[in-house]
């Protein structure tokens, strides 16, 4: 793997993308990261980039030529931008020997995502995949603890939002690639990424449609038990909430509460992707764990279609 070296200069770290994600976390939390630099901001509305730059002290950059000229000014890109996306742009990126740090899902097809992750291994960059509670303070040791523990009978997930009510304003909710795949692929990296580190990958997946975009999984680990996931984006207002339970010998574990700071999370990944790219070891977060939560969640889709 390609190292960043340690000559105590910042990292700088590239922005693709400039909509709501990239102005509310990514530009924040890299503007106000002590070991980073943020190298510029990429969009592809001008006028966004423009403006998100603008408000963080940074160049930017638009169209074909203006993504190479970030690169150029570039140790590492994070991206903010729809995951099809963030596919090819993140290939491009790797190619040119920049390191990664990615959203989720790395894309929404195997192709995508694998072709992410082979220009990251043949470059030999350095990769992380945001999926924020295996970053946040209040969420990140939890997992831990629960893998560590073990003896696990079973587990239960779920991720319901209301994105789409009429009224609610959510900036999230006119992401058109968010209405098109739902929640499978916009929380269900959330729920795997909780579920795979404690139980282990998944083996078998049997997956449901059910109401609105609600989508549910009944799925079987390398441990042996089994978990089920219940995913959605356009719920009612009043069924809206994140709760994980993991049930075995140990008795019952519960996911905290205060996971949701997106902020300090991201900060986190940042620290991850420096450390990964100072030492040359992976994280267990990276684009290659990203490429397999592709997999799974491209399974249950192809699933869920069967059954319709």
């Amino acid at each position: 793997m390609t190292t960043h070296a340690a000559t105590g200069t910042p990292m700088r770290i590239g922005l693709v993308g400039a909509g709501p994600w990239a102005r509310l976390t990514h530009a924040p939390a890299l503007a106000a990261h002590p070991g980073v630099r943020l190298g510029g901001v990429w969009g592809r509305r001008p006028e966004a980039a423009r403006a998100l730059a603008t408000a963080h002290g940074a160049d930017a950059y638009s169209g074909d030529a203006g993504f190479d000229a970030l690169l150029a000014a570039s140790d590492a890109v994070a991206f903010a931008v729809p995951p099809d996306v963030q596919a090819r742009l993140a290939a491009r990126a790797a190619a040119a020997g920049r390191h990664l740090l990615l959203d989720k899902p790395v894309a929404t097809t195997v192709a995508g995502a694998r072709e992410v992750a082979g220009a990251a291994e043949r470059a030999g960059v350095a990769s992380v995949v945001f999926c924020t509670l295996r970053f946040a303070p209040g969420t990140a040791g939890w997992i831990g603890e629960q893998a560590a523990t073990g003896g696990w009978f079973t587990a239960r997930a779920l991720w319901m939002g209301a994105l789409f009510a009429d009224g609610e304003g959510n900036e999230f909710g006119a992401s058109p690639w968010r209405r098109e795949k739902g929640g499978l692929w916009d929380v269900g990296p959330h729920a795997l990424s909780v579920l795979i580190p404690v139980l282990g990958d998944v083996t078998e997946v049997v997956a449901a449609k059910g109401p609105a975009d609600a989508t549910q999984l009944l799925l079987r680990h390398t441990s042996g038990a089994s978990s089920t996931v219940t995913l959605a984006l356009d719920a009612p207002q009043g069924a809206v909430g994140t709760e994980v339970e993991f049930r075995g010998e140990g008795g019952v574990a519960t996911l905290p509460a205060g996971g949701g700071d997106a902020l300090g999370a991201f900060r986190a990944a940042v620290d991850a992707l420096s450390e990964a790219a100072r030492t040359g070891v992976a994280h267990p977060c990276d684009v290659r764990f990203g490429l397999r939560l592709t997999e799974i969640l491209a399974q249950a889709e192809a699933e869920v279609r069967t059954r319709a």
